[in-house]
């Protein structure tokens, strides 16, 4: 991902993290938390790697274990470095409903070759938190079907382009604008990067104002200002194929890190706490949305 405007508004970065995960009823970061160590344990995970196979294995572990049913969306794709084999998993929770909300994040990390990059915030915080937000809505009565989608190549492969960037959510959204299942989309929910110590998200002026309007309001509901401030960038990410599909989206997405792409996005740079944070947030978001979707 990457930011396409410079801040609207500047303001203090407000948010108290803790580093040590804690247990709470629904969205549990204790969890989250064990699922962000086991990615970074497998080190880099670019796409094509052997680390990112790894990690898609372990999603559909822990998928199969939730109870929750998942198939892989293999391609290959063409980059700057030649063809890569890239691989979605697409999970669905059935509810009342077929038409779906999804619920995203990317997997990959990005390859450099000059440094360890691990992807502790960048890629795993966010798949993190997707699984354990799966193990809470696989026991929740859902009025929409639930599809947790698991997007490999968000990554630039050299440098972020149009077409050098967000290979698995372009290749899903052509996938099923061909199939005919694009129209069952009804929204999009797109996590990454979300495990930053000083959590600080803005909201994407590219996103659906509707959908970041739900997003942000549940967020001050639940006392969460501080993390979801008002204030406005525009970000290009998985979601932007989705919303030139007509797909409605939001993007929760924590761009102001100083160790985006380095070395130090690493275990020591991230907090339970800020995936507790964002889960909650996005579960109390939900029946709106649902609501606003039933209408």
């Amino acid at each position: 991902m990457r930011p396409s405007a410079r801040l609207i508004l500047v303001g203090a970065i407000l948010c108290g993290c803790a580093a040590k995960p804690t247990a709470q009823a629904g969205f549990d970061s204790a969890r989250a938390w064990k699922h962000l160590e086991r990615q970074v344990q497998f080190g880099p995970r670019p796409s094509g790697s052997q680390a990112v196979e790894q990690t898609r294995r372990y999603i559909l572990e822990q998928l199969k274990a939730a109870g929750i049913k998942a198939v892989e969306q293999p391609f290959t794709a063409t980059t700057p470095l030649g063809r890569v084999a890239m691989t979605n998993v697409v999970a669905t929770i059935p509810g009342r409903r077929p038409e779906r909300i999804i619920v995203a994040s990317h997997f990959d990390t990005k390859l450099f070759k000059n440094i360890r990059f691990v992807g502790a915030n960048d890629g795993a915080s966010s798949t993190a938190a997707l699984l354990e937000l799966g193990r809470v809505l696989a026991s929740r009565s859902n009025p929409f079907t639930i599809e947790l989608l698991f997007l490999d190549g968000e990554e630039a492969v050299v440098e972020w382009s149009a077409s050098d960037s967000t290979y698995g959510s372009r290749h899903y959204v052509t996938a099923a604008q061909q199939s005919g299942s694009l129209a069952g989309i009804r929204a999009l929910v797109l996590l990454d990067m979300i495990g930053d110590r000083d959590l600080t998200i803005r909201r994407d002026s590219n996103s659906t104002p509707w959908l970041t309007d739900i997003v942000w309001s549940a967020a001050a509901r639940l006392g969460h200002r501080a993390a979801f401030l008002d204030e406005s960038m525009a970000i290009e990410d998985d979601h932007l194929p989705f919303l030139k599909a007509g797909v409605p989206a939001v993007d929760i997405i924590d761009l102001d890190n100083p160790t985006w792409h380095t070395a130090s996005d690493d275990m020591e740079h991230v907090s339970a706490k800020s995936l507790q944070v964002v889960g909650e947030v996005v579960l109390a978001a939900l029946p709106e949305i649902e609501q606003r979707l039933a209408r």
